[in-house]
């Protein structure tokens, strides 16, 4: 490495995303970003794996609007990335619609978007009314949970496991595969893959041989016709997106509701279940730095050429609160609001926010109805956040509440 002459400056040191310090305080790690990089920042995913994080809320709508220039295929990004490297099972080419361009992505999402609307909302809230209530059974007795595995984590898992007509065993493993590899540690993400690779195929054999009113026999039926290795990449990108990050979401919602004076002053009188999920969507959202493309070569935007092949990344987090759109009054002003990029938008906007929406606002719906007085068991300040440049992701929610026989 050269040293800078003098008169010149050293470029600005790369901000490493997978840090404990930014899982700690991302907002001031984002406020200190906009200070001396502005709107485009360079990052690190992962030791030696760079990436520009964009924290500008109209720049990330250029780009995510743009697939030509920006397209989401990382085919020759990965050929420099180690198989050990711990983000990559989260950002390697699968053939599905989150990772195609062009015409492929037009055939992957079409069976992803019919399958998926072909479910029924008022039997889904139906559904997570009953899987929330036998939750909240297990422990009502107790006066004392980890919301995060004993409530957030079994709606959102055993939900998407009837949606996709997933068996408890396969679900099981897949539920390990995917929360494994959302780990910084190089070893847990890569044997996460293995074991999520195995169980979604798994089940792509069962529904062939016995189809159902699910996702699954959905996909296998849609005028596609997706093989067995598309059907299981198809499965990933769903379990992807509907265990860890709904997981989060009911959990940083119940969390927000109860400390947050906004909404935890009047908790008792309407429960604003709504607001504080929309105020988590904007501030806190589950899926924090995501909506990943890839650059066929250098693009100039706004005078930063972001450089060929290398993963521009699009913090949700920090364009919804970026001061250009909220005038420097934070995500609080905006409750209500749902104009934020947390379901993304352009070709890749999320195909099931709508029943991602009915999961957790139930589901926190029927924690407050079942147990009104509950409360945090432990200070705010001593709760962990788990690091990772993607989630936003507590490590426990312990909270406490009258006994109930």
């Amino acid at each position: 490495m050269t040293t800078p002459g003098p008169g010149i400056a050293s470029p600005p040191a790369r901000v490493p995303l997978y840090a404990a310090e930014f899982a700690d305080d991302p907002h001031a790690a984002y406020e200190r970003m906009r200070r001396v990089h502005g709107p485009l920042v360079p990052v690190d995913l992962a030791p030696g794996v760079p990436a520009t994080l964009v924290i500008g809320f109209h720049q990330a709508r250029r780009i995510l609007n743009d697939p030509l220039h920006f397209p989401a295929d990382p085919r020759i990004w990965q050929q420099d990335i180690p198989e050990t490297c711990p983000v990559r099972p989260m950002m390697e080419w699968r053939p599905n619609a989150l990772r195609s361009s062009g015409a492929e992505h037009t055939r992957y999402r079409a069976a992803n978007t019919a399958s998926i609307q072909a479910v029924d909302q008022h039997e889904l809230r139906a559904l997570v009314e009953k899987v929330a209530s036998g939750a909240i059974g297990a422990f009502r007795h107790l006066g004392q949970a980890d919301l995060l595995t004993q409530y957030s984590f079994p709606i959102a898992f055993q939900v998407l496991s009837a949606l996709l007509g997933c068996p408890d065993e396969i679900g099981m493993r897949i539920a390990d595969g995917m929360a494994k590899i959302f780990e910084a540690e190089a070893e847990i993400a890569a044997r996460g893959n293995e074991i999520l690779g195995q169980a979604v195929l798994d089940l792509v054999t069962l529904r062939r041989q016995h189809p159902g009113d699910d996702i699954t026999s959905r996909l296998i039926a849609h005028s596609a016709r997706l093989d067995d290795v598309e059907m299981s990449h198809q499965l990933v990108t769903l379990y992807g997106a509907g265990i860890e990050p709904l997981t989060n979401l009911i959990s940083n919602t119940v969390l927000r509701l109860l400390t947050d004076e906004q909404f935890s002053a009047g908790l008792h009188a309407g429960q604003p279940v709504r607001e504080a999920l929309d105020t988590v969507l904007y501030t806190d959202p589950p899926m924090a730095n995501y909506c990943i493309s890839y650059p066929p070569y250098p693009i100039d935007v706004e005078g930063v050429l972001l450089p060929a092949h290398q993963p521009v990344v699009i913090s949700m987090a920090a364009c919804n609160n970026d001061p250009a759109v909220t005038g420097g009054l934070g995500a609080g002003a905006l409750t209500g609001n749902r104009a934020h990029l947390s379901w993304s938008i352009g070709p890749h906007t999320c195909p099931a926010r709508t029943h991602a929406y009915i999961i957790a606002e139930t589901a926190v719906a029927c924690l407050l109805d079942a147990l009104p007085e509950i409360d945090l068991a432990c200070p705010v300040r001593d709760l962990v956040w788990r690091p990772g440049p993607f989630h936003r992701a507590l490590e426990v929610l312990p909270v406490r509440f009258p006994a109930v026989a």
